[in-house]
């Protein structure tokens, strides 16, 4: 009697964990907090808001610049020393990856500051030097009003914390929106191959159905 005590506490136990284990990883397709957020960004397809973005030389426009052209992007700040540079040379390699009659016309490049204060417009201008980006197919910008760079951080799952130091603990990925500014890929910057093979399908596919 006993033994059957035991044996059925046991199995409420592994059944209790079981089922933590399935919610707790989004039915077992999530084994990681990253994988998890871009599971649910992938479910939510969120739309990029109305923001104001300034960019490298200090002209000034909303998202809808880009209506029509789907955008790679990236999120970071200029005074980063470990990812961020990785970021954007990765960043680099897939704008020159993509077949060339795609850039500028159906696709275009945006790096997004979330350290407004320091990323002044000189102060991108010269980050954008060491990644040799072409300013009329990539921008490189920050977003001043703090509402609005909080708004997009959120909608796209952006998670930045500030330390004592001046410096942010922060993800990183490629973000590709549509022509409809709706979120539709969250891409590994690590793999640059496959972020530009997904991305110049998807660019192919376009121009197949027009």
């Amino acid at each position: 009697m006993v033994k059957n005590k035991q044996n059925i506490a046991i199995l409420i136990v592994l059944i209790f964990g079981f089922s933590l284990l399935y919610f707790g990883t989004d039915g077992f397709q999530a084994f990681t907090a990253e994988k998890a957020r871009v599971n649910n960004l992938m479910k939510d397809h969120p739309i990029f808001p109305e923001v104001t973005l300034e960019d490298s030389e200090g002209a000034k426009y909303s998202f809808s610049k880009f209506e029509g052209k789907y955008v790679l992007m990236t999120f970071l700040y200029t005074g980063c020393t470990d990812v961020c540079p990785q970021l954007e040379y990765n960043l680099a390699q897939v704008h020159d990856l993509i077949p060339s009659q795609y850039v500028g016309e159906k696709i275009e490049f945006l790096s997004i500051s979330f350290d407004p204060t320091r990323d002044t417009p000189e102060t991108l201008k010269k980050y954008a030097q060491y990644f040799n980006t072409d300013s009329t197919a990539w921008k490189i910008a920050r977003i001043s009003n703090e509402e609005e760079l909080t708004s997009l951080l959120n909608e796209f799952g952006i998670i930045v914390i500030p330390d004592d130091y001046g410096n942010f603990q922060h993800n990183s990925a490629f973000y590709l929106v549509d022509p409809n500014g709706i979120l539709i890929e969250v891409l590994d910057y690590k793999k640059v191959e496959e972020a530009a093979t997904i991305v110049t399908t998807i660019l192919e596919e376009k121009v197949g159905r027009n």
